[in-house]
């Protein structure tokens, strides 16, 4: 390897001239003025790239998310701008999903308490003679802050 061509050794102008010289000569161009339009038909360039599922499903989930935060920024913004102007409105905006929240909680443990009053159990037939036992209560208040016992006999 000759040393003046390795990098880092710089070649003298001379050098450089004739290296410049002989890589213009051996390269080969084509001075042929193209046609801008003619009989020459297109040539076919297949598409090569492949787009893997997860990249589509990425893609897709990104467009996804980035308009729903849009959507959320936008009601937040409007929302706030209500919040903004202490009017009867604004007071409404705070408070009416509260309530729609309660009323909605209130809706779902009336019908969880209904469901369950609803329950029979008619499975259970008992053939045996039944016992009533009655318990007599007693009750006395005494006192001035009415103290109160139960005696059960």
């Amino acid at each position: 390897m000759d040393p003046h061509t390795f990098p880092g050794h710089p070649m003298s102008d001379a050098e450089a001239a004739a290296e410049a010289e002989q890589i213009l000569h051996t390269a080969f161009r084509d001075n042929t003025p193209l046609q801008a339009f003619g009989p020459t038909p297109p040539v076919l360039q297949p598409e090569t790239r492949i787009v893997p599922a997860w990249a589509v499903g990425t893609a897709v989930a990104s467009l996804g998310i980035g308009a729903g935060i849009t959507g959320a920024g936008c009601g937040v913004w409007l929302v706030l701008q209500g919040l903004a102007a202490v009017t009867l409105t604004s007071v409404l905006m705070v408070t009416l999903p509260l309530a729609a929240l309660a009323a909605l909680a209130t809706a779902i443990g009336s019908a969880v308490q209904h469901a369950r009053k609803a329950v029979t159990h008619t499975e259970n037939h008992y053939n045996a003679p039944v016992t009533q036992h009655v318990q007599h209560t007693e009750q006395t208040a005494r006192g001035f802050l009415g103290r109160i016992t139960h005696r059960t006999r």
